[in-house]
C-alpha cells in the first residue's frame, strides 16, 4: 500500500498502481494475440491463392468458426469468474495457453493442399475453431479483464491500452509489411508460409511467459465485492449488462470496429494485386502507414488527457471519414491509397488504445449500479461483439469476391470486371459507413463525466463493508 501511495494520484484523484515496467510487461502480452489475429486476417488470401480453396468456401468456414468463437467468449467469461487460483482469476491462463497458441499458429497453415475440398474445409474449420474459439479466447478474456483488477485508475487503464496497442500494432505492421515479401522471397508457396508462422509461434510463446511473470491482480475487488458473481445465473448477469447503457454502446462499438478491422486487415493484398497491379505494394502501404501510427500513439495520450477517451475516439473517426471520402473519388490512385489510408490508420489508433479501458470502466459502473462487477462476463460479452465483427469483416471479403465471380489464383486480367467493384466495396465504401456509425456511438458514451464519483463511492462502500 505504501508503494502505491508513492506513485501518487491520477488527474481524477484516483490512486495510481503502475510503473513503466508494469506497462511494458503487460503490453508484451498483446504480441501473441495480435500475431495470431493478423495471421488469421491474411489467411483468406493464403487459402485462395496458395492452397487453392474456393473463396466462398474459405469465407464460410471462417465465419462459422467466428460465430462459435463468439459464444465460447461468453462461456469463458463465466469460467474465469469462477476460477479461484492463488495467482488470481486472470494470471494463470497466460501460462496455461503459452504453448497452445504457438502450436496452433503453425497448424493453421498446414492445410493438406492435395486433399479433396471437403477435407480441406474440415481442416480449416477445426483449426480456426481451435485458434479463435478456444486458445485465443482463453487468453484474450483474462487479458482484457486483468485491466480492471490491476488498477482503479481510468488514466492508467488508458495508458495500459496505449502500451498494448503499441506492441500489438508493431507485430501487426511487421506482418502487414513483411509477410507477403518474405513469403515470396522464400518461394511464395505453402512451405514459405509455414516457416514464417513458426517464427511468430516462437515469439508468441516467449511473449506469453513474459506476460505471466509481469501480471498482478492488485485492486482486490475481483474477489470481494458488494455482491458475489459466483452463483449469479448467466441470464441474470446478461440482463444486468444490457441495462448498462455504456456497456451496450461498447458492445456495438466493438462489433462495428472489428468489422472494419477485419476488412482493412485482409483487403490490402487484394487491392494492391488487382487494383494497383502489384501485391508487393502492400509493403509500401504498410511502411507509409507507420507515419500515422506513430503520430497516433504520440497524440492519443495528450488528447485523452484533455478531451477524454470517447471524445478522442470520436475526433479520430472524423479524420478517418475524411480520408475515406478522399478514396471514394480517387480509387485507382496510389497516392489516394497512401494519404487516405493513412488518415484511416490514424483514426484506428485511439480506438485500438482506448476501447479496452472504456469496456473495463463499465465494470465499475456495474458494481456501482447493480452491486455486481461481472468482471469476466463484461469483457467476454463485449468480446462477443468483436468476434462476430471480425468474423463478418473477414468473411465479407470472401462472400463479396464469390458473388462477383472471383477466380482463385487467377491474375488481374483473367478476373471478371465485377471483381473490381467488389474490391472497392470492401476496401473503401463499407469501412467509410462503419466509421460514421462509430462517431455516433462514441458521442453517446459519457461515462467519464461520472467516473470519479463512481470510484469514490465504491471505495467508500468497500471501506464500510470491511468495518462491518
Amino acid at each position: 500500500m505504501k508503494a502505491r501511495k508513492e506513485l501518487g494520484k491520477d488527474s481524477m484523484g484516483i490512486q495510481k498502481a503502475m510503473r513503466t515496467k508494469d506497462y511494458l510487461g503487460d503490453g508484451i502480452g498483446q504480441l501473441p494475440l495480435n500475431a495470431l489475429t493478423c495471421l488469421i486476417a491474411q489467411i483468406t488470401y493464403f487459402y485462395t491463392d496458395k492452397v487453392g480453396v474456393a473463396a466462398a468456401s474459405a469465407a464460410t468456414m471462417l465465419v462459422i468458426a467466428k460465430v462459435i468463437d463468439a459464444f465460447t467468449d461468453l462461456a469463458m467469461g463465466k469460467i474465469m469468474d469462477k476460477v479461484h487460483s492463488p495467482e488470481g482469476r486472470c494470471k494463470p491462463w497466460f501460462k496455461w495457453m503459452s504453448l497452445p497458441i504457438a502450436v496452433i499458429m503453425v497448424l493453421l497453415f498446414t492445410v493438406p493442399k492435395s486433399a479433396p475440398a471437403g477435407v480441406q474445409n474440415a481442416y480449416i474449420l477445426i483449426t480456426e475453431i481451435l485458434a479463435s474459439a478456444v486458445i485465443y479466447t482463453a487468453i484474450a478474456i483474462p487479458y482484457g479483464a486483468i485491466m480492471a483488477v490491476r488498477t482503479d485508475s481510468a488514466e492508467e487503464r488508458g495508458k495500459m491500452g496505449i502500451f498494448r496497442s503499441i506492441f500489438g500494432y508493431a507485430v501487426g505492421m511487421v506482418i502487414a509489411i513483411l509477410l507477403i515479401p518474405i513469403t515470396n522471397m522464400l518461394g511464395g508457396d505453402q512451405a514459405a508460409w509455414i516457416k514464417v508462422a513458426t517464427v511468430f509461434a516462437v515469439v508468441s510463446f516467449v511473449g506469453m511467459l513474459i506476460l505471466y511473470r509481469s501480471s498482478k491482480e492488485t485492486t482486490g475487488r475481483a474477489t470481494t465485492g458488494n455482491g458475489s458473481d459466483d452463483d449469479l445465473p448467466f441470464s441474470k448477469e446478461m440482463g444486468l449488462l444490457f441495462h448498462n447503457k455504456y456497456w451496450v454502446l461498447m458492445l456495438f462499438a466493438n462489433l462495428v470496429m472489428n468489422i472494419s478491422y477485419g476488412l482493412s486487415s485482409a483487403s490490402g493484398t487484394y487491392y494492391t494485386k488487382y487494383i494497383l497491379g502489384n501485391d508487393n505494394l502492400v509493403a509500401l502501404l504498410g511502411a507509409v502507414g507507420m507515419i500515422p501510427t506513430l503520430l497516433g500513439f504520440a497524440l492519443v495520450g495528450p488528447m485523452t488527457k484533455k478531451l477524454g477517451m470517447a471524445k478522442t475516439c470520436q475526433i479520430a473517426c472524423l479524420i478517418g471519414i475524411a480520408g475515406g471520402i478522399y478514396r471514394v473519388f480517387t480509387p485507382y490512385s496510389l497516392v489516394s491509397c497512401l494519404v487516405g489510408g493513412s488518415m484511416i490508420t490514424f483514426a484506428n489508433i485511439p480506438i485500438m488504445c482506448l476501447m479496452g479501458a472504456m469496456v473495463n470502466n463499465c465494470v465499475e459502473y456495474n458494481d456501482w449500479k447493480f452491486h455486481h462487477r461481472m468482471l469476466g462476463l463484461s469483457n467476454s460479452a463485449s468480446s462477443f461483439g468483436s468476434k462476430i465483427g471480425s468474423g463478418i469483416g473477414g468473411s465479407l471479403i470472401g462472400w463479396i469476391l464469390g458473388a462477383c465471380g472471383y477466380i482463385s489464383g487467377a491474375d488481374a486480367a483473367s478476373q471478371p470486371a465485377s471483381v473490381t467493384g467488389g474490391i472497392f466495396a470492401f476496401a473503401i465504401y463499407i469501412p467509410l459507413i462503419l466509421l460514421i456509425i462509430l462517431v455516433i456511438l462514441f458521442h453517446k458514451y459519457d461515462l467519464e463525466k461520472i467516473y470519479p464519483k463512481i470510484v469514490a463511492e465504491l471505495q467508500a462502500r468497500s471501506t464500510e463493508e470491511k468495518k462491518s
